[in-house]
């Protein structure tokens, strides 16, 4: 995907996934384009471009989190999710909000490490299948006579042979080309390292102070190697992948991650209202507002020690999103919500979003039962008047019980569909059709009692 979508091509592509939303799909759009705008604009002014942070207020199941899981996939940078209610205050045992950006940054080093193992993977091939060659093809002293071959008489033969040994070369990098050799046993060299089994106990940065340790240690034992016998085809594999780690500038790598992270890095916040906490609150959620303190400096913008360096979280963006069922956003402290000024509200799904969610989307709900049930070779037909049915029990027992949104559709349709699913394996080449009738008789006695419904659907 292009990194400068334009907001009308970002909404387009969130629109195979997600009904309506539009205002929330918007405001992201947006986000997303300021960024690339930020990058055009001259370097002086750059740096005084703050990214405007967005929070999202809704139901669950109205597409909070699915939005940033397809917002993920368009970004083409560094893109983190995490959940506000897995942090702990300093002090407390868990993981400090710091290690957010400690993970972001280890994604992007992977993500441009990838991109420079694409560009070198021609070389890397080329130079594995050299080394593969060169095992098919012994010709030197300890592959071709033992200690007694000498190098020298066996260079003047082949020499006085012209092209005798560039013809079989070329002959066997053919036929390995072409798959005649796959079939052959090689014996390769795997350089492996073992590090000692060390348990670290501390309250927090523990996934950082366990990569410092592996590092450390691994530089100070040294290298092991091991001879392994793998068929060619995987002998090509593991040759290219060692190929291409030799080939990458690794210091390059982290140079332009970093860069990445402080320029166009994106933090999804989920959950942001469970850490909220009101003054009559006591126990647990005494650590709540010291989290949203430990926040509060990340995301106004501060300096993160990672094992890649130094990471400015100044221009990274912040998307953070709650249901703020039993709390407002203004429970927040106001530094917090000064540094989130975009608020979106989502809207509560009704039947006709169910019914479109249910067909239209690329991985609807009736898509992905038709799909599970082509594999027993049953084919699924649903009639619009059952799909209406559908939603119409999925808007009822949310009215009626917890309104849990789209999600109420999972627990609708597997239930609707238990028997065929049970069967399914005993009713190959059928067609199955579910009609209005079929929806009533198999959900009736659920959507009638209430208690009964809030243990069922």
């Amino acid at each position: 995907m292009a990194n400068n979508l334009t907001p009308k091509e970002i909404i387009a592509e969130l629109d195979k996934y997600i009904i309506g939303q539009h205002k929330a799909k918007k405001a992201v759009a947006i986000a997303l384009r300021n960024r690339w705008r930020r990058q055009q604009v001259p370097e002086d002014l750059r740096d005084e471009i703050a990214p405007k942070n967005i929070i999202m207020i809704g139901p669950t199941g109205v597409g909070k989190t699915e939005i940033a899981r397809r917002l993920s996939r368009l970004a083409q940078s560094p893109f983190l999710k995490v959940e506000a209610s897995k942090f702990t205050e300093v002090g407390y045992v868990g993981r400090d909000v710091e290690s957010m950006v400690r993970d972001l940054t280890e994604i992007a080093v992977n993500m441009v490490k990838a991109e420079e193992t694409e560009k070198v993977l021609a070389k890397a091939r080329q130079n594995a299948e050299e080394r593969i060659l060169d095992l098919l093809l012994p010709y030197r002293r300890e592959e071709a006579g033992g200690e007694s071959f000498d190098q020298e008489k066996y260079s003047e033969l082949t020499s006085s042979l012209p092209g005798f040994h560039d013809t079989t070369r070329e002959k066997l990098r053919q036929l390995l080309r072409a798959g005649k050799l796959n079939d052959r046993i090689v014996e390769i060299e795997i350089s492996s390292r073992t590090l000692p089994v060390i348990e670290v106990l501390s309250a927090t940065g523990i996934e950082e102070m366990e990569l410092n340790l592996k590092e450390m240690f691994g530089n100070i034992f040294p290298k092991k190697s091991k001879r392994q016998k793998v068929r060619v085809p995987e002998a090509l594999e593991i040759l290219t992948q060692e190929e291409s780690q030799r080939l990458i500038d690794m210091d390059q790598v982290v140079k332009i991650a970093k860069e990445r992270v402080e320029q166009s890095g994106i933090i999804f916040i989920d959950e942001i209202d469970k850490i909220t906490g009101r003054e009559s609150y006591t126990g647990p959620d005494v650590s709540r507002e010291g989290v949203q303190r430990d926040l509060l400096p990340i995301v106004e913008g501060t300096t993160v020690t990672t094992k890649h360096g130094m990471v400015k979280t100044d221009h990274i963006l912040f998307i953070a999103a709650g249901a703020f069922h039993t709390s407002k956003p203004s429970d927040l402290i106001p530094e917090l919500q000064g540094r989130f000024p975009i608020r979106v509200e989502l809207d509560s799904l009704g039947k006709e979003d169910f019914i479109r969610i249910l067909q239209e989307p690329q991985n609807a709900l009736i898509k992905q039962y038709q799909a599970l049930m082509k594999t027993e070779g049953v084919d699924l037909i649903f009639e619009p008047e059952a799909i209406e049915e559908i939603a119409q029990i999925a808007e009822s027992v949310n009215a009626r019980t917890e309104n849990i949104g789209a999600r109420r559709l999972y627990t609708v349709m597997e239930k609707l569909l238990e028997d065929i699913s049970f069967g399914a394996s005993e009713m190959r080449g059928q067609q199955i059709i579910i009609n209005k009738e079929y929806v009533i008789e198999k959900l009736k006695e659920v959507v009638r009692d209430e208690d009964l419904s809030r243990y069922i659907l």
